[in-house]
């Protein structure tokens, strides 16, 4: 099957129920999606589809097909999400930094659909998981980004 990721097309020899999470990782080796819970509730697995956040842990690759997937090896090629990782080292988001790949994509998908979010919605939107608990300096890092939806 031909899968479109970060803006190439890559062809994936996998049965249509593996795991997104594990095409990306074991076979096309971008292991910057991490595997957390395998349940889909930590969000450290999150990517962007057609510019919606899923949990990739739980989405079938063959939901995958004809779909537009931007995982966090190229956030950075995004303008917004360039502005998001650079609110993220002027805030000190990162701890272990294990689940911050998926709090980046989170919080881009926020500011995509919402450029100036109030607490509730980043409330709302950022329910990863963080062991380090960094959710202080992640809020503090989207509040910067919502203020103008320019800086960071």
């Amino acid at each position: 099957m031909k899968l479109q990721i970060n803006d190439s097309v890559r062809d994936v020899d996998a049965d249509g129920d593996t795991p997104l999470l594990w095409v990306l990782r074991d076979d096309l080796g971008l292991t910057g999606t991490k595997y957390g819970c395998g349940l889909a509730q930590c969000g450290a697995c999150a990517v962007m589809m057609d510019g919606r956040l899923v949990r990739s842990c739980v989405t079938p690759v063959e939901m995958a097909v004809g779909k537009k997937i931007a995982t966090i090896e190229a956030i950075e090629a995004d303008d917004l999400g360039k502005r998001v990782v650079a609110a993220w080292v002027k805030h000190q988001v990162p701890q272990c930094g294990y689940c911050q790949s998926g709090q980046v994509m989170a919080a881009t998908a926020l500011l995509k659909q919402n450029p100036h979010p109030s607490d509730a919605d980043i409330s709302a939107a950022m329910v990863n998981l963080c062991r380090c608990g960094t959710y202080n300096a992640i809020r503090a890092a989207i509040q910067d980004l919502a203020k103008d939806g320019e800086q960071a």
